[in-house]
């Protein structure tokens, strides 16, 4: 089966920011840190942001898993860093919908993590895509617990994404 000019792009794509990821290490002053890890398939995320007001003004990650969770947390980084944490929520659940194949991708809003919707295809490797992703909602709930706003749980805690 031939890949598609468009599939041998994503395909590249992903490959790239698993080779070479955006925001790799760590920061020095992080105002949240969060470790998440997908047992079935051995990724672990350590995500920390470092905050400035409602603005996310840094995110780094480390850790270690296979190429999508690396290119997807590669991709969150870049997709959040100058967001608030209100358009980050919404950032991440538009991104868990479309790994999902429940909406169309939008590159406006997700940039280049546009192209880990194919992995609906192959149901378990969503958890591969989605963990950077879940860090990045543990950790502002987080922070916003911390902060005394709102008494938030994740709307995906205990969900198989």
């Amino acid at each position: 089966m031939a890949l598609s000019k468009l599939e041998n792009l994503y395909r590249h794509v992903i490959l790239d920011h698993s080779s070479h990821p955006h925001n790799y290490g760590t920061l020095e002053n992080a105002d949240e840190q969060i470790e998440l890890n997908n047992p079935t398939c051995g990724d672990v995320i350590t995500l920390q942001l470092a905050m400035d007001g409602d603005i996310i003004k840094a995110a780094k990650f480390s850790g270690h898993g296979c190429s999508i969770s690396t290119a997807s947390a590669s991709m969150m980084t870049d997709v959040v860093i100058g967001k608030t944490k209100a358009e980050a929520l919404t950032l991440a659940e538009e991104f868990f919908l479309l790994v999902q194949d429940k909406i169309e991708p939008n590159e406006q809003h997700l940039g280049e993590a546009i192209v880990l919707n194919g992995v609906a295809k192959f149901p378990a490797r969503i958890k591969c895509a989605t963990l950077a992703w879940k860090a990045l909602e543990r950790a502002i709930l987080q922070d916003k617990k911390e902060k005394g706003e709102e008494q938030a749980e994740s709307p995906h805690e205990g969900e198989i994404l």
